[in-house]
């Protein structure tokens, strides 16, 4: 019964995945509540586990607390208390609005608790990474369909009357390019893994390729600066993965030929052996980066030039209708009328959702325009939670770079590439979070969230292989690190 509840619960969390993103990002008050219905489905499921096993246990990764503590922030701007005039005293401007986004990240937050519950083995993590691959293929298809055949509508069923430039299920471009951008790196790193087959590698790497195609296709320049960032950071890690791989590799050479043939040989053939394995590694390892920058360049021609370039330099998005959009115009006015507002609530922000409603109070337009985020998620971060949400989001982002870096040294050939591609992943929505609002849309938090689950539990889980003892054999044990602490209570 329990195996069937933790099924159930995949599914439901798959589920929310692919139903926040054909739900447009989850912009509308029905989605955003059937998005909860069905975070509320996993919250009752894993009450019946608990009721089935008789015992409580949470796995707490340590990237988990930065995040728990913005939550609790949130919950303090909920409160509000009448004063002696009958006015409302609240850290919050918009105490409703506040509430609303606190009850929504409250089910998004849960789904991140669960995911890091059922994705505690190397086996459910490549589930969940093949799953992703899969869904951002699927998803990167139905979305270059769609554009190659827009007649104006969502789904060519939809009439579009939220955003002037949508892509696939978005309502805004720039928004399927942070969607891709998560998981393009996942197929990438899963292509560059040591020991994969011939097989996977063509999977992997087609799966990437399509996925890389969509995103250029969207033309968000955003999106194009983080695919670099990505492909950057991508080669970095597997660069710092081989000298790790050459260094174990080594000394365990080292220490056999000691073993063998005394002290001063043993160094000698040591050496010979590593840089015998050195020259075919590297090679190997310049073709398949080859093999990827060629990719993204046929897929930069295929998409256009012209367009890529004019919507880099210029801004134009070119589409049925042609707009030229400089920086100021589209963001530059905003952060600075964003700046006017932190600086008048420095220590707590205008209160976590109220952007929206405080911002006609600090800008310097004549308020027809409706802003409801600051298209800068660090800008957002301060303007909505002050210096005290600046610093949360802070120590996360030092534990998530720290946590990257504990996972790409996985011995773990499959850990270590996960850890690699949920990394860069991670680290590309930093990149575009400076341009645009990835993390305020609940489809791309949760594929966040899902990515976090994937470097924390990277990083703890650690496979080990048992020496011959009573068994007479060898086994592999996976066992938390202490990154996670695991608490079980007794019911």
């Amino acid at each position: 019964m329990s195996l069937f509840i933790e099924r159930a619960s995949l599914f439901i969390l798959f589920l929310s995945v692919i139903f926040a993103a054909l739900a447009q990002g989850v912009v509308d008050a029905w989605s955003v509540a059937a998005l909860e219905c069905l975070g509320g489905l996993l919250i009752l499921l894993w009450a019946g586990k608990i009721f089935v096993d008789s015992k409580i246990e949470i796995t707490l990764p340590k990237l988990i607390f930065p995040i728990l503590a913005f939550f609790f922030l949130g919950l303090l701007h909920c409160l509000a208390f009448a004063g002696s005039d009958g006015a409302v005293v609240s850290l919050s401007s918009d105490v409703e609005a506040t509430r609303k986004t606190v009850f929504l990240f409250f089910f998004l937050l849960f789904e991140l608790f669960i995911g890091v519950q059922l994705f505690h083995s190397k086996k459910r993590l490549l589930l969940l990474t093949n799953f992703l691959v899969i869904y951002g293929l699927a998803m990167a298809m139905f979305a270059l369909i769609q554009h190659f055949t827009w007649n104006g509508k969502f789904y060519w069923i939809k009439p579009n009357k939220l955003g002037v430039s949508p892509f696939g299920p978005f309502v805004s471009h720039n928004h399927f390019a942070g969607y891709m951008e998560m998981l393009i790196p996942l197929s990438l790193a899963m292509m560059l893994k040591r020991q994969a087959t011939r097989e996977a590698r063509l999977f992997y790497g087609f799966a990437g390729l399509v996925m890389s195609v969509a995103a250029i296709a969207s033309l968000s320049r955003g999106g194009l600066l983080s695919l670099c960032a990505l492909v950057c950071f991508l080669a970095i890690g597997k660069w710092s993965l081989s000298r790790f791989s050459q260094e174990r590799e080594s000394r365990r050479s080292d220490s056999l030929a000691m073993t063998k043939h005394g002290n001063v040989p043993a160094v000698r053939r040591g050496r010979s052996l590593q840089a015998r394995q050195i020259v075919p590694k590297f090679i190997k390892g310049a073709l398949v980066a080859a093999a990827v920058l060629v990719a993204l360049f046929v897929a930069f021609v295929w998409v256009g030039p012209d367009r890529v370039t004019n919507r880099l330099t210029s801004g134009k998005i070119v589409s049925a209708n042609q707009q030229d959009e400089t920086f100021y115009s589209s963001r530059g006015w905003i952060w600075q009328d964003s700046w006017d507002m932190i600086k008048a609530n420095p220590l707590f922000g205008v209160g976590i959702g109220a952007y929206e409603t405080t911002f006609p109070i600090y800008t310097k337009t004549n308020g027809a325009i409706i802003v409801g985020q600051t298209h800068n998620d660090y800008l957002q971060v301060l303007a909505d939670a002050g210096i005290i949400g600046a610093v949360i989001a802070g120590w996360f982002i030092v534990l998530a770079m720290r946590e990257i870096w504990r996972g790409i040294k996985r011995r773990d050939a499959t850990l270590s590439a996960i850890a690699l591609g949920s990394g860069a992943g991670v680290f590309a929505i930093f990149i575009h979070s400076i341009f645009d609002f990835n993390l305020q849309l609940p489809s791309n938090i949760l594929l966040f969230f899902l990515l976090v689950v994937m470097v924390a539990q990277s990083a703890a889980i650690e496979v080990v292989r048992d020496r011959k003892m009573m068994t007479g054999g060898n086994q592999l044990q996976q066992l938390p690190a202490s990154s996670a602490k695991a608490i079980r209570l007794p019911i």
